[in-house]
């Protein structure tokens, strides 16, 4: 027998852009539609033809001829920018929508967590959620007795496991639905964004269970912008762009495909103010970046040790006056992983009003980093709602500066930062 468990061949999903006139029906549509659940059993294969298929101006694919294959006990990690047509492909994948064409096989009973808010029913205490999750996939209630002390002290739920579900915060909905989903065995384990939501500890317990699920022999999809999660949990990777797969491999290959994209778009000439690979509503709008040295001369490599500013020339969208702007800059592996965050609420410097145009100075004393190459995301906030987010605005290039001005290098592969600080010996009499 075959030790592929998911078998996507060709699959294809289209939607209508729903107009004024289409409004009624779809309503109506979408009362029929099935309640998904975390758990449930997923039949051999489905498919579509292209009977209902609308060519049509008011049609976009959200998928398009995608096909790849995932053997039993494998993790792949499913990457790409947001409308890029990852949720929807595990959506097709749980049988909580269908395609349009092609089919996918999948083997083995399913597990689901795909987006906070789905799955649970509301009015249903945390209790009845779980029992009812473990029916649905076909476990006797002595089964889920079995699991159930470990499900809610994986979830930290238990002062409110007998509380509506509709009650909860985001964060325990969270917690509960990835406790219920890990635990009561799937064979299969869908995973969308579950690193979105919740505090550093529960992101951890659940990259943990991940791992030991994987270690049990089981399958895993996990789809998440956090690509050092992603790293650490798949082996292999696929990039989705525009519903299309632009590239598969290992995990590592695939992030480093998918990083040196957002790399190329900073340094191939794009100005700044063209740039399209960003999100937030402009009220306040990052226009151009430079670096300068503490003389104020531009430079376009950085040495340690020394300091830096970063410039950020910008405007606003009303070209008037803004006020409540909080600005942060985020300096990061080219795999993802953060090394140092810096922003105005940390040093108690938001900024109260800035003008029509204006320019942001960053700026940092001794550079901290060893000589590499670093990708740099800027993330601009105006009364609490997300204004400029652009990654990758550009790529840091750092050489030795004599940090300790003692003519020694300390090296990426000897450790990341560099510590302002001294030594000394001194007698205890």
């Amino acid at each position: 027998m075959s030790d592929v468990v998911i078998d996507v061949e060709n699959l294809s999903k289209q939607y209508r852009i729903v107009t004024a006139r289409d409004k009624g029906r779809t309503f109506r549509e979408a009362l029929t539609d099935r309640i998904s659940t975390p758990i449930q059993l997923v039949r051999n294969v489905f498919s579509a033809d292209d009977s209902s298929l609308d060519t049509g101006p008011d049609s976009i694919w959200a998928l398009k001829d995608v096909s790849f294959q995932v053997k039993q006990g494998e993790a792949l990690g499913i990457i790409g920018r947001n409308g890029a047509g990852k949720t929807t492909l595990l959506k097709i994948l749980s049988r909580i929508t269908e395609p349009t064409e092609g089919k996918a096989i999948v083997r083995g009973r399913v597990g689901s967590l795909l987006e906070v808010g789905a799955g649970f029913h509301s009015e249903l205490t945390g209790r009845e959620n779980v029992y009812l999750s473990g029916s649905i996939l076909g476990m006797k209630r002595a089964e889920i007795d079995r699991k159930f002390d470990k499900i809610v002290d994986f979830a930290e739920v238990e002062k409110f496991i007998d509380t509506p579900v509709k009650r909860y915060s985001t964060g325990m909905y969270m917690r509960l639905a990835f406790a219920v989903t890990a635990n009561l065995d799937p064979e299969i384990l869908f995973v969308d964004e579950v690193l979105a939501v919740g505090d550093a500890v529960f992101h951890t317990k659940c990259l943990a269970q991940m791992s030991s699920i994987i270690k049990q022999g089981r399958t895993v999809l996990f789809v998440s912008h956090n690509l050092s999660a992603v790293s650490s949990i798949c082996r292999k990777g696929i990039l989705l762009e525009s519903g299309k797969i632009s590239f598969s491999g290992s995990a590592r290959e695939t992030i480093s495909f998918y990083n040196d994209q957002f790399a190329e778009a900073s340094q191939r000439g794009i100005p700044l103010s063209q740039r399209k690979d960003r999100t937030g509503s402009e009220e306040v709008k990052l226009t151009n970046f430079y670096i300068e040295n503490e003389a104020g001369e531009r430079i376009e490599q950085i040495r340690n040790g020394h300091t830096i500013r970063l410039i950020f020339d910008f405007d606003t969208k009303p070209n008037q006056e803004v006020e409540n702007v909080d600005f942060q800059v985020l300096v990061l592996l080219q795999s993802g992983e953060p090394l140092l965050q810096f922003g105005t609420r940390f040093t108690g410097q938001k900024f109260k009003r800035v003008p029509p145009k204006g320019k942001f100075v960053c700026e940092i004393r001794k550079f901290p980093l060893v000589p590499g190459h670093y990708r740099l995301d800027a993330y601009l906030v105006v009364k609490e709602t997300p204004s400029d987010y652009i990654k990758w605005l550009t790529l840091l290039d750092v050489i030795d500066g004599d940090f300790y001005q003692s003519g020694y290098c300390v090296y990426e592969q000897e450790s990341k930062f560099l510590v302002d600080g001294t030594w000394s010996c001194n007698q205890i009499s």
